[in-house]
This record gives structure tokens, sequence and C-alpha cells, in this order.
């Protein structure tokens, strides 16, 4: 590829200064690209690398702590978090508040919370896998700015999001998965909680708090043998 060909790859917000952002999807943004976390939202407030850049009200990026031992990664944004521009503040949000404190976790302090895509989809839909893959490359510079010891993919999109596998949820949750150098476990999305209401033993919630405990247990021996 030419050098001039690679330019054009770019937009310009004034003359002589780059943009990082690449406007085609398929052109990767590469690891290292972004030197904090204040920088990558500012370039994702731009960012129309997809469609739902031109239905949005707000990226919605993270909210947390940028240097939390934990993330949590969900599917897409809903119609309060296009609102506020905070991930899981409605009432799905407001779930995965009440699990984490359930082990001592506090969502400010300890965690940090992110999704696979930036841009709500229209009418809530799933994510498209083009759409997933034009937001990957900001997913995975989070992932190495924060430098997590656990990552909980939270639902089926987050889980082919980010690790790529394609299994059911019911199947994997509560399984410890090495990707990447991260050790990652899927959990039950907090919204397919409120939909499944029941605290019988074995139903959903029931099997999250078995899932939760053991990212709690696992987060104790990894800080023990630091």
């Amino acid at each position: 590829m030419s050098s001039n060909n690679q330019l054009s790859l770019f937009e310009y917000s004034q003359p002589g200064q780059k943009e990082l952002i690449p406007t085609n999807s398929k052109i990767p943004i590469p690891p290292g690209t972004y030197e904090n976390l204040t920088e990558l939202k500012k370039h994702c407030q731009q960012c129309h690398r997809c469609e739902l850049g031109n239905t949005r009200q707000n990226a919605v990026i993270f909210r947390g702590n940028p240097a939390a031992s934990i993330m949590v990664v969900g599917e897409a944004p809903g119609q309060n978090e296009d609102e506020t521009g905070l991930p899981f503040v409605g009432r799905a949000g407001q779930l995965l508040d009440k699990i984490l404190a359930s082990v001592q976790l506090d969502r400010e302090k300890d965690v940090y919370i992110c999704n696979v895509n930036n841009c709500r989809p229209p009418g809530n839909r799933t994510p498209t896998s083009e759409e997933i893959a034009a937001c990957k490359p900001y997913l995975l510079e989070q992932i190495r700015l924060v430098d997590p010891k656990i990552i909980l993919l939270a639902g089926a999109t987050a889980v082919k999001g980010v690790i790529g596998d394609k299994r059911g949820i019911t199947k994997i949750r509560g399984t410890w998965i090495q990707w990447e150098g991260c050790l990652c476990m899927p959990i039950f999305h907090p919204s397919y909680l409120l939909r499944n209401p029941s605290r019988e033993r074995g139903s959903p919630k029931w099997l999250m708090w078995q899932d939760i405990q053991a990212v709690r247990a696992k987060l104790d021996l990894i800080g023990n043998h630091n």
C-alpha cells in the first residue's frame, strides 16, 4: 500500500493533525494507538466506523476504575445508556451493581465496565458482526490500557465479540477461559436475570450467585499470590 493510500484512511480535524481513527471499519486500529482512556474516549465520540455512529446520542465508553482488577464487558448501550453516555445505568446496570456488591465489589473502585459496542443499536437489537468488528479495536485497547486480572463476559454477544466463542451462554457460563493472557469468565447478562427472576436452585439467578462467588474467590487468590 502506498503512503498516499495509507493517509487517505484517516481524517484530519485540523491541518497537520492526524486523527487516530481509520474511517474504514475494515482498517484495524493498531494496538498501542492510544496512550490513555481519555484519548480513546475522545475519539470514540467522533467515531463513524459503522452506521451506529449516525443514530447515537452518545458513544458509551466506560465507567468505574481504569485501574480495576475486574473488567465487565456487556453487549451494547440501551436507551438509558445512550442518553447518559454511561454503560449499565438502567435496570440491568442496577442489578449488576447489586450482584457485585453481594461479594463486596464496588462498581466505582473495584470494577471497570464497558461494552462490546459503544453505540446503541436501533431498537436495542443485537449488534451485527460488522458492528462488533468495527468497535472491537476500541475494546482491545481498553483491555490493554486497564490490564485487568479478570474479565467477566456478560452474555453471549460479549463472549462472541471478545473471544470469538459462539457457544450458548448456558453452556459456558461459570467456566474459566484463558484468552490472550487474560482470565475470562462468561456470565449471564443482568437483563437475562431480570427476565428470569426465580431464585430456585439451578435457576439463572442461583447460578449467577455461584459464579460471582467463584470470581470473588479467584480474585482473592490472585491477590494473595501477588
